[in-house]
């Protein structure tokens, strides 16, 4: 459906339109959340919150931008107050994260693998999570935006309201200890 029509079928309230809307957007939104709370469960709240806001602030949307920039800026936006509020009612900690099939984290299998295969990629996506999970909060936000995203430094930095130079430097390091995290340096082994 255009984007368009979908905008001008939610302003008048269709409901199938805003069926349309959550189906089109919604798997994407919980990546972003999730890569943010590092929550399952507070991430499908917020990105439940934003469709509700959405439904009833569809009338400010002013098209500059697409409607998934729009819902994503309101997506992260929700996490970070989020992660405010949480940090101020009680001391931060990682809990172990099972990711679960269901919140749109997994990759699709195009190709028939072997159960060898699937337990070695399993494996690997766990290593890779507990990486991400490890990273300070501010440099996961940029992390997840640029790898998951797919965001420019230039969006990031204007998204977050950092200097690019900060992005850079915040991604730099986040690609280090996700590396240093998915291959230990061995007993005897000289550093890279």
């Amino acid at each position: 459906m255009d984007e368009q029509i979908l905008v001008e079928q939610l302003r008048q309230g269709d409901k199938q339109a805003f069926a349309v809307l959550v189906n089109t957007f919604q798997k994407r939104l919980l990546k972003v959340a999730y890569g943010i709370t590092l929550d399952s469960e507070e991430s499908r709240e917020i990105v439940q919150d934003v469709f509700t806001t959405v439904f009833r602030q569809i009338h400010s949307f002013r098209q500059e931008a697409s409607l998934y920039t729009w819902l994503r800026k309101m997506t992260v936006n929700q996490c970070l107050n989020w992660r405010r509020r949480w940090k101020r009612r009680f001391r931060w900690h990682h809990d172990t994260i099972t990711v679960e099939n269901d919140s749109g984290l997994s990759r699709e299998n195009t190709r028939m693998e072997t159960p060898e295969t699937l337990l070695q990629q399993k494996q690997f996506r766990d290593r890779l999570m507990d990486a991400v999970t490890d990273l300070p909060e501010k440099t996961r936000t940029v992390f997840v935006l640029f790898a998951l995203e797919g965001l420019s430094y230039e969006e990031i930095a204007d998204f977050l309201h950092i200097r690019k130079g900060t992005v850079a430097s915040r991604l730099f390091h986040a690609r280090k200890q996700v590396a240093r995290t998915l291959n230990p340096k061995k007993p005897g082994e000289k550093p890279v």
